[in-house]
């Protein structure tokens, strides 16, 4: 390394400096002792000493000393670089090289007016970039890369550059919140790099339709009916939801969903919620896929003559009024019907309310009828409160012991 004698910081192009004047060989013309051509000749070879190195070049230099306002570097040419300390510092402003580091450097010049070198390391960071960049272009590479922010036709990016991520490229299905994505990373492939013009345009859609493909390819050499698999709901609408196998969907009928009554997929399934299904029908022409959730459970009617007998009184919960009657569902999936015929005595004809039953309340009722092979129950409230009136009568003539006495002495007797 070469001495240096009153050292100055020169400002220099890319916002570096460096460090030079008086270099010394040890030599001088004006020594008596030392011939004029073996002292030129002493020169060249000093000068040969130095590394041949370009313009524009990125090579690689060791830091000798760190300030809390630069990094001296030596490239092992003719004057050290001095760099602005910024441009070591990381995320949280901490310093990120030590003495003795070896680190990448951008030669911009190696002579200016004055004869000194100008270095840039955040210049070779970029460079270096770049060369990755249309590398993994010319590959067909993943690029990895953090969502900056939502700007016109996209997102910008940040890949170590700045690059553009346009809105039609994001997935494979139009995304409609972009801001939700700020911060994220994502992994992308490069479809389009100028460096002249400092352009780079990426594609997610691109890489997701790779990944599907494959995907797909496995899932439907494996695919049968009556299957078992985890998906990811990735789409609700009103009749169904759509649930992503592995590169292909199925779709779920809201019929399919459960054993209970649903009055919209929402109530039970989210957007990326993962669950389990059932292949129920497989096109492999169309390759339509059709899936249920309920038949992974018992089916509630398969035993429902022993839970819920002929006769067996209980209580019900309204869940539908209609002319003919109010529904009540007894357990998820097992509903009855109670006819007008069957909320009491006093009921008249197209009078449903004649009890002011409510949907959503609970009440007592008797079961009536039950057709397991239809999936129907006939309950009724009629016939619960004539069996209590009865039960009543018997009691009170009993008590009496008197068989004749009228339905209207046992309501007087009642008062």
């Amino acid at each position: 390394m070469t001495q240096v004698d009153n050292p100055k910081n020169i400002p220099s192009q890319g916002g570096a400096t460096i460090r030079t004047a008086g270099s010394t060989t040890g030599f001088s013309p004006l020594d008596d002792q030392v011939d004029p051509q073996e002292y030129a000749h002493l020169l060249d070879l000093y000068d040969s000493s130095f590394r041949n190195i370009a313009e524009g070049e990125v090579v690689k230099g060791t830091v000798l000393k760190v300030t809390p306002s630069e990094v001296i570097v030596d490239v092992g040419y003719k004057s050290e670089g001095i760099i602005p300390v910024d441009e070591f510092l990381d995320e949280t402003g901490q310093i990120t090289v030590q003495p003795g580091d070896i680190v990448d450097v951008l030669l911009e010049r190696t002579e200016d007016r004055e004869g000194y070198v100008v270095l840039s390391r955040e210049k070779a960071e970029k460079m270096k970039i770049w060369d990755e960049v249309e590398k993994a272009y010319a590959e067909r590479k993943v690029v990895i890369g953090r969502v900056i922010e939502r700007i016109k036709g996209g997102l910008a990016v940040d890949i170590g550059v700045r690059a553009f991520l346009p809105g039609s490229q994001i997935d494979v299905r139009p995304v409609r919140n972009l801001d939700a994505l700020r911060g994220q990373e994502l992994r992308m492939r490069v479809i389009k790099v100028n460096k002249k013009r400092g352009n780079i345009v990426l594609s997610r859609k691109v890489l997701l339709e790779e990944e599907n493909a494959e995907k797909k390819k496995h899932t439907l050499d494996t695919l049968a009916e009556g299957k078992v698999l985890r998906g990811v709901v990735k789409n609700i609408t009103d009749y169904g939801a759509f649930i992503d196998l592995g590169g292909i969907d199925g779709l779920l009928h809201i019929t399919d969903m459960s054993w209970g009554r649903v009055s919209h997929p929402s109530e039970l399934f989210q957007v990326n919620q993962e669950i389990d299904v059932i292949v129920l029908k497989y096109d492999p022409a169309t390759e339509r896929v059709s899936l249920g959730h309920k038949q992974l459970h018992q089916d509630p009617w398969s035993n429902v003559i022993e839970r819920y007998p002929v006769g067996a009184r209980l209580t019900g919960k309204v869940v539908s009024l209609t002319d003919y009657g109010a529904f009540v569902e007894l357990e998820p999936g097992v509903e009855g019907l109670i006819h007008v015929s069957e909320f009491d005595d006093s009921h008249q004809k197209g009078k449903v309310d004649k009890l002011d039953l409510q949907v959503g309340e609970t009440y007592q009722m008797k079961i009536i009828k039950l057709i397991p092979s239809e999936r129907k129950i006939g309950l009724s409230i009629r016939a619960l409160k004539n069996d209590e009136f009865r039960a009543d009568w018997e009691a009170y003539t009993e008590t009496a012991g008197r068989p004749e006495v009228t339905l209207g002495d046992h309501f007087k007797h009642q008062q």
